[in-house]
């Protein structure tokens, strides 16, 4: 049986723990592996596009790093319950005119019993910004 821990019921160190994995496993810009912390038929929003099952995420992702460069995104921890994180994130990116943009949200997450995320909700906004204006 496939499992990705830590596992529900989260404390608060397991909370933090799953929201700096998949900030690191985002940060790679690998779509296979990204896929791997969600399960088969997971249910995702992003924005206004809804996905369902690994494939569609990978193929969503791959889609989003072909127009995504020097992506570099951060996580923090909102709040946590026995099977549910809330994040806030915000990330960089430029695209292939050069120009930067830097993207806020929050993004809700239901994980199954092996630790694999089964909903992932988020919403996003992104602003333009300057270079020299980079954080990440």
């Amino acid at each position: 049986m496939e499992q990705k821990f830590p596992l529900p019921p989260f404390n608060h160190e397991t909370a933090v723990q799953k929201v700096q994995m998949a900030e690191d496993a985002w940060n790679t810009q690998d779509p296979e592996r990204i896929a791997k912390a969600y399960t088969v038929d997971s249910e995702w929003r992003n924005r206004s596009t809804f996905l369902s099952g690994r494939e569609a995420i990978v193929k969503f992702l791959t889609a989003k790093w072909e127009n995504e460069y020097q992506y570099k995104l951060k996580k923090e921890l909102w709040a946590y319950t026995d099977n549910k994180i809330a994040v806030r994130f915000e990330y960089e990116y430029h695209n292939n005119e050069g120009k930067w943009f830097r993207a806020y949200g929050n993004e809700n997450w239901e994980f199954d019993e092996n630790g694999l995320m089964q909903k992932r909700y988020a919403s996003i906004n992104g602003v333009p910004i300057e270079e020299a204006d980079r954080r990440l």
